[in-house]
């Protein structure tokens, strides 16, 4: 089996670079851990974890990807994946922790880190490329434009790092978008200070409404009695204005107005 066809609705774009594969391949910090590889394609960046002597296993749900990968890696028989990523019970397959990376699927790549986010506690490092734009989301900080709910709620676990932009003609076929990589490691948080559902539920109650103040997007999740008695300043900014830190105090004060 020559190569394998790009399919849109998998959102394949394969990478031809092979500079850019071990430098994707060069963000994983520990090579000790697992690795596992999301959306390997023809194994352009499974090269060079190989390499580095990793354990590495890998998803794929192209059947035609999985063949070639069989037939040309034959050092990972058993651990070639035919599986949806975001079906997939990571902490079946891996008992401790591990590290993932890849050339990330653009039509799924946001629900991919909201995955990770799942899995924290087993996942120290998560690094891989992706479209630019979410990216720039990623590591975005408050006051900026592209800082949003995914910027808020990773960066509350991880440190996030912007490593490097990648042109759009480095790829089979060339998506419309510029990629980028990052990088994501665990930060030492253990415990938010704050009731974690509840942090997740205002991060997006805030963010689905951003230009209005918080004030009014977060109405929805305030008792009737407290909403005309909130004073608090923190109630008159925007989402994007908010670090982590104040949504974590912002949660706590929504608490203590509910349990009034």
């Amino acid at each position: 089996m020559k190569s394998v066809k790009p399919k849109k609705a998998l959102g394949q774009h394969f990478l031809t670079d092979l500079n850019i594969a071990s430098r994707i391949a060069a963000t994983v910090q520990d090579y000790t851990l697992p690795i596992l590889e999301i959306g390997p394609g023809m194994g352009v960046l499974t090269q060079f974890l190989l390499q580095q002597g990793s354990d590495v296993t890998v998803v794929e749900i192209d059947k035609e990807s999985v063949k070639y990968l069989t037939e040309h890696f034959p050092q990972l028989q058993g651990r070639i994946l035919e599986f949806d990523f975001l079906k997939l019970p990571l902490d079946r397959l891996f008992p401790g922790k591990f590290c993932v990376i890849g050339n990330y699927p653009y039509n799924i790549s946001s629900q991919i880190f909201f995955k990770v986010l799942d899995y924290k506690e087993q996942i120290p490092c998560c690094s891989g490329m992706l479209q630019k734009e979410v990216a720039e989301r990623i590591a975005s900080k408050p006051g900026n434009k592209a800082y949003g709910i995914l910027s808020v709620l990773l960066q509350a676990w991880y440190d996030i790092e912007y490593l490097f932009t990648v042109d759009e003609r480095v790829f089979n076929p060339p998506p419309k978008v510029k990629s980028a990589v990052i990088r994501m490691t665990r930060n030492s948080v253990t415990q938010l200070g704050c009731d974690e559902q509840l942090f997740k539920t205002v991060v997006k109650t805030g963010f689905n409404q951003r230009r209005k103040t918080l004030r009014n997007s977060l109405k929805p999740l305030l008792p009737e009695n407290a909403k005309e008695k909130i004073s608090d300043s923190i109630f008159d900014q925007r989402p994007e204005q908010l670090s982590v830190p104040q949504f974590i105090e912002l949660t706590n004060r929504i608490a203590s107005l509910r349990n009034m």
